[in-house]
């Protein structure tokens, strides 16, 4: 959907004036960059008997069953609900912990049914 959008916007360039193809350009490039993550960062999230892995772009962190909780958060901003899934790490003897907040853009899917998918396959649960 991105992409076409992008490359809409691109095409659309060529008919524009200069101070036009500026703005439109850059949405364009802007769209095209989204589809890009979206393509690169694809799975965010798997799990595993051991933990769950989260993929970043750059990089990512492997989160252990045993320290790992899984929430949905539900926030209404300006009228329109948000639900998102947060995976926190308890914090360790050496560390801080980690805070990884996820959208239904990031997952795919809603954030309820990750969480529910991860809480079924969550070892320490039972």
């Amino acid at each position: 959907m991105l992409v076409v959008l992008g490359l809409g916007l691109a095409l659309a360039v060529l008919f524009l004036d200069a101070a036009g193809r500026v703005l439109v350009g850059s949405g364009a490039a802007l769209l095209l960059a989204l589809a890009a993550r979206d393509v690169l960062a694809r799975p965010r999230l798997a799990a595993g008997p051991d933990g769950v892995d989260v993929r970043k772009l750059v990089g990512g962190a492997h989160l252990p069953w045993s320290r790992l909780r899984v929430r949905v958060r539900e926030t209404r901003r300006l009228g329109v609900r948000g639900r998102t899934l947060e995976l926190d790490t308890s914090p360790g003897p050496d560390d801080d912990g980690v805070l990884i907040v996820l959208g239904r853009r990031d997952l795919g899917v809603d954030p309820g049914e990750v969480a529910r998918a991860l809480l079924a396959l969550d070892p320490t649960a039972r």
